[in-house]
């Protein structure tokens, strides 16, 4: 019965008497009106669902228009009762050529050649939508914690890759620490001294994106514009065959979130797909910008393949350049860290999983897989959960070795540059921002020389230099030395489970590379026997037979990956793009959307924070239509936080 069914284009419930019109199409799908409506104003007469052909389309009569100062239709799906439509029917009606009576596209308006036009930052407060005037400078910190492999080796015992973890966390931030929030309360979501941010979306409007798709992502963009402060500033850049800018860098007050809800509604599906132009956009508007908030970043949004820059490679064919889609400015530096991170997200089964992964890394952000259209909205709130939340910036941690005799190997740190100096002595890793409550583990090696008469030996002591992104003040911190007791005849060693647990998470992502290698060189069943031989070995480790959960979620994980590989058909579909959006995580050390789950339910979502949940929770809150009813998400364990069992 049509009070059972759901309409395609906005996801909720459709009941004759329900107080919206309800158009049922020649192919028998049914949608709301003024749903379908929107859809085909532009000229679109394709079915969203089944993409039959239409031969009458519904219009929208002009004795339906809203009074001034009111939309004419729910834009984006948005149940009626949610606060965001508070926000959208405040809208200025859209331009119209009075002759034809049509929405004036905004790719007709004039883009001038030097983006310098964003608005200023001036007269804004120093500390960002605070509502607290307490002292918080004693929470913007860093904890430093450090774990050798033993706590005692015999003197006579020396060591070649001895190892030592290096473990972080960031501060809390003040909403953090507070459970009575009241998440129902818009526009803000952070009440709290935050860094405002510079956000540019690039998204992809091209051909493929008709009908639901784009539906679900100006949705999804309509909660990022609320959920953004007022200091934030947001420009929009959509691109197909060609690139545009729709909506300069603006601050997010209320006439801001106003006009770039009309600039994402105005979205219309058609052409190829030009991710290189769009990029390029994006990182003008960085570049040409003439003030700076403390926090920048690109979202960057796509369901195909670039056909304009690089092309796809043969059998025979080596591995196209993904650097060519990649501006300059975005490009990493040994010595300053990621300057503008592009966090990009794959949509669906078409997408080129492999540059998306190639852009993120050399740009030093993440790679979200979005499988389902559901999971669109709650992967951008994940997102910008932790944007909202930067506590720390230019992060540099550095190791010296302690004792003459002792020289340094490797540093594993995942996809964060790190340098060893030629002498052995010192060493540098370039972290960059962390989000409130991140952690990061690093494992360092180093060898150990045999001792004469020492009863302890020094190994290494540890430093943080790092910006505090409100004050812009450097702050220098120190960890103790990393000692070891030296006795004549050691006893039974006990490995350290901290130690252990990160080796297994390196070893683990280092076969997931190496499986993906291989089943890119078109041996699936030898990319299988990889993982499966990881998980076997993992399983004899000491913190497997402690049961220790890291150890569970990487077994999980591995195994959802050899089934991702199951075939050539279901590896090109998924198997990639879901192994590459957990090798993004791992490297990085930071949650990223992988299949269709965000859940901290989920045993392979790791490394979110309490930021990142409370988006989550709101996202999912708002799709089901009121922000009185919400499906929390429990904060999921952190890698470095959860209990150790010995």
């Amino acid at each position: 019965m049509l009070c059972n069914q759901t309409c395609s284009i906005c996801l909720t419930k459709m009941k004759q008497g329900g107080g919206h019109a309800i158009f049922t199409a020649e192919c028998s799908h049914s949608f709301h009106f003024h749903c379908i409506a929107s859809n085909v104003k532009h000229g679109n007469q394709i079915c969203p669902v089944c993409r039959a052909k239409w031969k009458e389309i519904p219009m929208q009569s002009p004795s339906l228009d809203p009074p001034l100062g009111r939309v004419a239709v729910n834009p984006v799906g948005w149940p009626q009762n949610d606060a965001l439509m508070t926000v959208v029917r405040r809208l200025p009606p859209p331009r119209r050529d009075l002759s034809r009576r049509h929405v004036v596209p905004l790719f007709q308006a004039p883009e001038p050649g030097i983006f310098n036009d964003d608005e200023s930052l001036d007269h804004l407060p120093v500390v960002a939508e605070s509502t607290n005037a307490s002292d918080n400078s004693s929470l913007r910190t860093i904890e430093i914690k450090t774990y050798p492999e033993v706590l005692e080796a015999p003197r006579s015992s020396s060591y070649d890759n001895f190892m030592i973890l290096v473990h972080l966390k960031a501060a809390a931030t003040v909403a953090n620490q507070s459970s009575s929030r009241n998440h129902a309360s818009l526009p803000q979501l952070y009440q709290n001294p935050r860094a405002p941010v510079d956000l540019v979306t690039v998204l992809d409007i091209s051909g493929s994106m008709a009908g639901t798709k784009l539906a679900l992502l100006k949705r999804a963009m309509g909660f990022v514009i609320q959920n953004l402060g007022s200091n934030d500033r947001l420009s929009v850049i959509a691109f197909s065959s060609t690139a545009r800018r729709l909506f300069p860098l603006r601050r997010m007050s209320d006439v801001g979130r106003q006009q770039a809800l009309h600039a994402v509604n105005s979205l219309v599906a058609n052409g190829g797909t030009n991710i290189a132009e769009g990029l390029k956009k994006g990182a003008k508007v960085m570049e040409d910008r003439r003030e700076k908030n403390p926090v920048a970043s690109i979202i960057l949004f796509s369901d195909g393949q670039d056909t304009y820059t690089v092309t796809g490679a043969g059998a025979n064919k080596s591995q196209p350049n993904y650097q060519l889609l990649v501006p300059l400015s975005m490009h990493g530096s040994d010595n300053t860290g990621f300057q503008i991170p592009v966090h990009a997200f794959g949509f669906g089964a078409d997408h080129d999983a492999s540059s998306m992964h190639s852009i993120s890394e050399i740009s030093g952000g993440t790679f979200s897989f979005i499988e389902t259209e559901a999971v669109l909205q709650d992967a951008f709130a994940q997102c910008i959960g932790g944007l909202l939340s930067v506590v720390v910036q230019e992060l540099q941690v550095g190791v010296e070795c302690m004792n003459p005799s002792l020289c340094l190997g490797l540093l594993k740190a995942g996809s964060y540059p790190s340098r060893v100096a030629g002498d052995g002595k010192t060493g540098v890793i370039e972290v960059g921002d962390l989000y409130a409550d991140e952690e990061r583990d690093f494992l360092v090696s180093v060898k150990v020389p045999a001792e004469s008469s020492e009863c302890e030996t020094s190994l290494l002591k540890v430093k943080c230099v790092y910006r505090d992104p409100l004050t812009k003040e450097m702050t220098t911190l120190e960890s103790d030395d990393v000692r070891i007791r030296r006795p004549e005849v050691a006893g039974q060693e006990v490995v350290s489970i901290e130690v252990d647990r990160q080796r297994n998470r390196f070893q683990a992502a280092e076969a997931m590379a190496e499986a993906r290698m291989t089943a890119e060189l078109g041996d699936l069943p030898g990319a299988v026997s990889i993982l499966e031989n990881c998980r076997r070995v993992l399983s004899e480790t000491v913190s497997a037979k402690s049961h220790d959960r890291l150890c569970i979620v990487l077994d999980a994980e591995l195994k959802e990956m050899q089934e991702r590989m199951a075939s050539r058909h279901v590896y090109e579909a998924s198997g990639r793009a879901y192994i590459l959006s957990g090798l993004s995580s791992h490297s990085w050390q930071r949650a990223t959307a992988r299949g269709d789950s965000t859940d901290g339910s989920s045993l392979v979502q790791a490394y979110q924070t309490p930021s990142m949940v409370e988006m989550l929770t709101r996202s999912q809150a708002m799709l089901l239509g009121s922000p009185s009813t919400q499906r929390l998400v429990q904060p999921v364990w952190s890698l470095g936080s959860q209990p150790k069992p010995r």
